[in-house]
């Protein structure tokens, strides 16, 4: 297993990391297998989507916000339960097939680490077998 550093630096966003995670299968030797990418945080997520248009990721931020506020009557007593909620639905693992010792993405996919209570010095664990 591998760790990386995201340094995040706002309350929320994401955060291009399909290069750093490359260089991971990459460094594994692992031409066929599967790469796992593991958040081990409660209110942050790793997600796969576009990554041609930065718009995308505004896109979907503005709607999580839409639907899950930051203040809504939250029992939690942290004031970050929308981060935890958000955090929850995006997930935080994602699997990805490695072909050729290479992440095999769809032409615009990129992997995203989502922050959803920053800012933060995060951590996203990765495993290649």
């Amino acid at each position: 297993m591998e760790e990386l550093s995201v340094n995040t630096g706002s309350r929320t966003g994401f955060t291009d990391i399909t290069a750093k995670v490359r260089a991971v299968v990459r460094d594994s030797g692992v031409e066929q297998g599967v790469c796992l990418i593991h958040v081990p945080h409660t209110t942050a997520a790793v997600t796969i989507n576009e990554n041609a248009d930065p718009a995308v990721q505004e896109d979907i931020l503005k709607e999580l916000n839409k639907v899950i506020p930051f203040q809504d009557g939250y029992a939690h007593m942290e004031g970050n339960s929308a981060a935890h909620v958000k955090s929850s639905i995006v997930g935080c693992s994602c699997s990805i097939p490695i072909d050729g010792g290479d992440l095999a993405l769809g032409t615009w996919q990129g992997v995203f680490f989502c922050e959803f209570d920053g800012p933060r010095s995060r951590k996203v664990w990765v495993t290649c077998r």
